[in-house]
């Protein structure tokens, strides 16, 4: 597979999700333009070190997994600056990566299957409800549609949908949200989520 431009992050995106960034950097500025202008995608990792603003001193370490994202909406306030909404697509393995000369990491990827359809067995029902209760209060406050850290439809009847989206809410390492996305099961993987999220005490006292 040819080499697509990465942006690494200390938050995550799983497919399906929703991320709003904000572009300043040289390096990514140059690169969201050239995907709104082609209409093609870049592949967002997980930073295992370093941080996400580029400074001299910094050494980056990329997670081996990412999601592939879609820009979906932008606005340029002024011309160094873009707001960003994208959408996460297809989960992807990193295979190699490099910098190029402005810092704009670049890499070989391969995609990771899809989600099968996996309904929601009864032990994992407590995750599906907290987070319903949770886009319930969001809706109560009156969180703009386009603002929401998560987009409809609203599949919480779904095992993969239902993990992903607790993945990127969790305050997760960026190595527990790469092995999450390395984990084909749905199921398998909203168990080990329901263990986080019973872990952040984020289970309602009738769902513990």
């Amino acid at each position: 597979m040819d080499e697509i431009p990465l942006f690494p992050l200390g938050r995550a995106l799983f497919p399906d999700g929703v991320l709003h960034l904000r572009i300043f950097e040289i390096r990514y500025l140059d690169m969201i333009r050239r995907c709104i202008a082609e209409g093609s995608e870049f592949g967002v990792v997980g930073l295992l070190e370093g941080r996400e603003v580029r400074s001299p001193q910094g050494v980056e370490t990329l997670a081996s997994a990412g999601t592939m994202a879609r820009i979906d909406a932008w606005h340029a306030p002024m011309p160094t600056l873009l707001h960003v909404r994208c959408v996460g697509t297809a989960p992807f393995e990193l295979l190699s990566s490099r910098q190029e000369k402005y810092g704009l990491w670049v890499g070989r990827t391969a995609l990771l299957a899809a989600d099968a359809p996996a309904t929601l067995p009864a032990a994992l029902q407590p995750s599906a409800d907290a987070l319903g209760r949770l886009i319930a209060n969001m809706q109560k406050e009156e969180i703009p549609a386009a603002a929401m850290p998560l987009a409809p439809p609203f599949r919480l009847d779904e095992c993969g949908w239902v993990a992903d989206r607790w993945a990127e809410l969790l305050p997760l390492t960026a190595l527990q949200r790469q092995n999450l996305l390395k984990m084909r099961d749905p199921a398998q993987r909203l168990e080990r989520v329901q263990d986080y999220i019973r872990l952040h005490g984020l289970l309602g006292p009738q769902d513990s």
